[in-house]
């Protein structure tokens, strides 16, 4: 069990991090979905990206890994309203076939409620011993740090 959840750390960082930088490369289909009563898209999405990549790497930091967990939490609440925006007004993006259809919103919008509860599974404490890390093993320094 502890392998597959930190197996699904990685995936969830790296996924992250992929798509925080893609914020930057191709911000237009973010700025797109950014609901029209916000002021400044393209810089929220450049914010939402910055976090994105802030909250994938923290996840792999063991002494802060619970911290970046609640806030990639608040950060797939906060970018939440953009999904809606897309749902209800059939937004297309490029690139992601039937992105306008009902059927992709009717599974994109409770998509992000399982992407919620995954970040949630990782604000409980965790066997820093065999927890996924960018920090090399042999840097003990984090290991005496308390949750």
């Amino acid at each position: 069990m502890h392998k597959r959840k930190e197996l699904l750390r990685v995936i969830l960082a790296v996924s992250l991090i992929i798509v925080g930088i893609t914020h930057f490369a191709v911000p237009q289909p973010y700025v797109k979905i950014v609901p029209p009563q916000l002021p400044y898209p393209l810089g929220l999405v450049y914010l939402s990206g910055f976090y994105e990549i802030l909250g994938g790497i923290g996840l792999l930091v063991p002494p802060v890994s619970q911290a970046a967990a609640w806030g990639v939490i608040l950060l797939f609440i906060a970018v939440f309203p953009a999904n809606i925006n897309q749902a209800v007004n059939h937004i297309k993006i490029e690139n992601i076939p039937y992105s306008d259809s009902i059927w992709f919103q009717v599974i994109r919008l409770p998509l992000q409620a399982v992407l919620i509860a995954w970040a949630w599974w990782y604000t409980q404490p965790s066997d820093r011993e065999i927890q996924a890390s960018l920090i090399p093993r042999e840097w003990k320094w984090y290991a005496d740090v308390d949750e």
